[in-house]
């Protein structure tokens, strides 16, 4: 499609915005409305596929932490579906960005993430094929206004994991789909049989792959065929020791991991429910405020403490504050994010952690 285009009368292309391993999208503006919508359209060779059964099904999905499906076209012989625009990045940019996150960075997202899984398994679907790069939060350095995408395809992503057991060995697919899904792929998922229908615990298992990878900036089973060959093996990488050797964290830190074992069974009936996730985040206590980030300035008390400045102004900063593999420095490492807490004469940061 090219920029001008109008589907149904009414969706006005803008750009090309995203192509994933099953459809194009494109910003459009909506002209009855006068507001700016994702259209989505199958790939070459894709649309035969039950894409009009995923957007009826999507539909029901109704959350703010969801990007929710507004439409559904047939015309001139292709399909479409209209789905929100959530301006911003996906968290795979995010996590290029942060490298890791801090816990109480962490608790939040998955807190948001759980409400919004929940939320589709009370509609009654399932999504398949949770990952970063199916997740936007706002630009910059803040993880606000988390929408979960592509629950429009849950149906049509079920038709390529179905296609692909029966060839006996979902794991050695070629799909970037199926690809792109592996390191985030439940063992029930990878080794299905024809017929097999994995349920919700699936996403679960996902949330919890997903997360651990934001939390220690690896990849729990690895990516593509090595995923498949750890799962199988139950050889998942280690938490780091830098989760828990800082007190200010290690309490949190505990929490989360616990949280996040359970997610990652073996089994799917020993996996919490989303909404028995929601509970459990309610009992963690993190901070969940605004973020801002800066450049660090400078050092005192033989670098025991330092400053940092940036757009929201000043800042003061105890090491102490500091979570991360990287510490925070002047000539690398110097670009650090925080939560601004008032002081005098210099408001202080924490969380820090350093950012690319």
């Amino acid at each position: 499609m090219k920029n001008g285009d109008v589907v149904s009368g009414r969706y006005a292309v803008k750009s090309h915005i995203g192509r994933g391993g099953m459809q194009d999208v494109y910003l459009a503006t909506d002209q009855l409305l006068e507001t700016d919508v994702a259209l989505k359209t199958p790939q070459i060779g894709q649309q035969e596929r039950r894409f009009s059964q995923s957007a009826i099904v999507a539909a029901r999905v109704n959350h703010h932490n969801v990007a929710k499906t507004l439409d559904y076209v047939e015309e001139g012989g292709r399909l479409f579906l209209i789905e929100e625009y959530v301006p911003g990045e996906t968290l795979e940019e995010k996590l290029n960005r942060f490298g890791v996150v801090d816990p109480h960075l962490g608790a939040r997202v998955l807190h948001h993430l759980s409400k919004g899984v929940a939320a589709s398994h009370r509609a009654g679907v399932v999504h398949r094929d949770l990952k970063p790069s199916n997740i936007i939060a706002e630009a910059g350095v803040n993880l606000h206004q988390l929408k979960i995408t592509d629950f429009g395809i849950a149906t049509l992503t079920e038709e390529i994991f179905n296609e692909a057991a029966k060839d006996g060995d979902l794991t050695r697919s070629t799909s970037g789909t199926i690809r792109g899904a592996l390191p985030y792929m439940a063992p029930e998922m990878m080794f299905r049989s024809p017929g097999d229908h994995p349920g919700q615990a699936a996403d679960i298992w996902s949330l919890g792959a997903l997360m651990f990878r934001l939390l220690t900036g690896e990849y729990p089973f690895g990516v593509y065929l090595e995923a498949a060959v750890n799962v199988r093996n139950k050889n998942r990488k280690s938490w780091p020791v830098f989760m828990v050797q800082n007190p200010q964290y290690e309490p949190l830190a505990t929490e989360l991991k616990a949280t996040i074992e359970r997610c990652l069974e073996y089994d799917p009936s020993g996996r919490p429910t989303a909404d028995q996730l929601i509970v459990m985040c309610d009992e963690l206590c993190y901070i969940d405020v605004h973020r801002s980030d800066g450049k660090v300035t400078n050092f005192i008390q033989n670098g025991y403490s330092g400053f940092a400045t940036g757009a929201d102004g000043a800042v003061f900063f105890s090491m102490e504050s500091a979570y991360g593999p990287k510490r925070p420095g002047l000539s690398k490492n110097n670009h650090i994010c925080y939560c601004m807490f008032p002081g005098n004469p210099r408001h202080r940061g924490h969380p820090v952690i350093v950012i690319g």
